[in-house]
């Protein structure tokens, strides 16, 4: 007897998609809106029918360190990966101040932010015009926080509230009809209430330039997210958290299902994760974060309620190469780490969720049965509000005992997603009236995998 197919039946679909390369992206025209979702858990498009998958990439010194030439290399290398959005700073953290751009230009006249140098923003223009060309965002940092926060850094303060309206009203104004996601902040975090002034003028300058065409949300340092101050500012659109570099197996998924808790609900996303190539808590001894380390902060975070994610890598953010003082022990070329397998597999991670509607997805630990394991072998769970399908990762390979209750239809298709490769594998069809035990082909560290679930009518 022949089976129904089950309602999202895409196993063959993703395999093909995943490993065939992206091309799309060049061949659709960009919206230049963006908007937060009646459901107030992600963003949209096209006047709000089509989620928004935010895949970001942290190229923070983009605008400074690279010529035309450069940037249209990673540019595109981004996009023919599915990246989304890309990172980049204004006024730089590496002396973006005093150290000019590869056309010898400054940004700010006498460092004075209400002096804008024509010839240092045409340069952030035509990368910022190449990225929409591509199918790409920018998420634009007006400044790194060293310059309203010298904390650490190069510095030096230059913001009050008075210059920083008017300069993020500049701002505004420059990019409003460009496809530009704006974030505050920087690394840092408001220290007293000048700062939180500062950052607050900066908004409303934001605000009055692009007339409110922009999201806007606010990049904090590590193990801070930007609910802690601006929640219930009308601005924030939505939260970002940073859980940075300090160790393996760090829970990022805690900080995403707490931002997830805050009420009003406001959209989260982790907006600089460990990176790959980064060496573990700034110590090379420790060892370095590798592409596994990534996959597993990204899954986490995702089906724990995340709008998107943001990739990075500890060279390509710097944009070091040979010559240039290393930060932090650098220690690959940013061209050669574009080929860092992370990237791609970031990609293969966002079409594994675009391939079912993501934005039904809600965090479901109770699609867990028994523990879920803790530390490196972490299981995560959601699944589709309307219960048509289910995602469930585990980062080591662990077994999923996985509640098909929790499914609708007569059956549940299961299938098994490789986080690695891109492609998917038919598990087979089972009864959605009990409990049923998954075990993946291989186990250990580097060994993850997606557990898909699929009801069928």
């Amino acid at each position: 007897m022949r089976h129904k197919k089950p309602t999202f039946f895409y196993a063959t679909l993703i395999s093909l998609f995943l490993i065939s390369g992206t091309t799309a992206q060049e061949l659709e025209p960009l919206p230049d809106r963006l908007i937060v979702g009646k459901d107030r858990r992600f963003l949209y498009q096209k006047e709000g029918t089509k989620p928004f998958f935010y895949l970001g990439d942290t190229a923070w010194e983009l605008f400074h360190r690279l010529n035309r030439e450069e940037a249209d290399l990673y540019l595109r290398d981004r996009a023919s990966k599915g990246f989304t959005v890309i990172q980049a700073v204004v006024l730089a953290e590496v002396d973006g101040l005093n150290t000019p751009n590869p056309y010898g230009d400054k940004p700010l006249k006498n460092n004075d932010p209400t002096q804008p140098n024509e010839a240092y923003f045409q340069h952030v223009d035509y990368i910022v015009n190449r990225a929409a060309e591509l199918g790409l965002y920018i998420g634009m940092l007006p400044t790194w926080g060293d310059k309203w926060n010298k904390a650490w850094g190069v510095g030096p303060e230059i913001f009050n509230p008075t210059n920083a309206e008017a300069y993020g009203r500049y701002l505004g104004n420059r990019y409003k009809d460009k496809p530009i996601i704006w974030i505050l902040g920087g690394d840092r975090n408001p220290d007293r209430e000048e700062h939180l002034a500062i950052i607050r003028a900066m908004a409303k300058g934001l605000q009055t330039g692009h007339k409110g065409k922009h999201l806007m949300t606010f990049h904090p340092q590590g193990g801070s997210s930007s609910s802690i101050w601006f929640q219930k500012d009308e601005w924030l659109a939505f939260n970002m958290f940073q859980s940075g570099h300090t160790q393996p197996n760090l829970p990022n998924y805690e900080a995403t299902l707490q931002d997830y808790a805050l009420n009003p609900p406001k959209p989260v996303l982790d907006g600089e994760p460990r990176y790959e190539d980064h060496p573990i808590g700034w110590n090379p001894e420790k060892g370095w974060f590798d592409n596994a380390d990534v996959r597993q902060a990204a899954y986490w975070s995702m089906l724990s309620g995340a709008l998107g994610h943001t990739y990075g890598n500890h060279n390509i953010w710097q944009m070091w190469q040979e010559g240039r003082e290393p930060i932090s022990s650098a220690r690959t070329p940013w061209r050669k780490a574009l080929k860092h397998p992370g990237s791609t597999e970031m990609g293969y991670m966002r079409r594994l969720f675009e391939s079912r509607p993501f934005n039904q997805l809600v965090p479901d630990s109770a699609m867990i049965v028994g523990p879920a394991g803790d530390g490196a072998d972490r299981i995560a769970a959601a699944r589709a509000a309307n219960g048509l399908f289910a995602f469930i990762y585990t980062p080591t390979g662990q077994s999923i005992n996985a509640d098909l209750r929790k499914i609708t239809g007569s059956e549940v298709q299961a299938y098994w997603f490789n986080p690695r490769t891109g492609r998917s594998r038919v598990i087979g069809k089972f009864s959605n009236k009990s409990t049923q035990r998954f075990q993946p082909s291989t186990s250990g560290r580097g060994n993850d995998w997606v557990l898909v679930l699929d009801s069928v009518n």
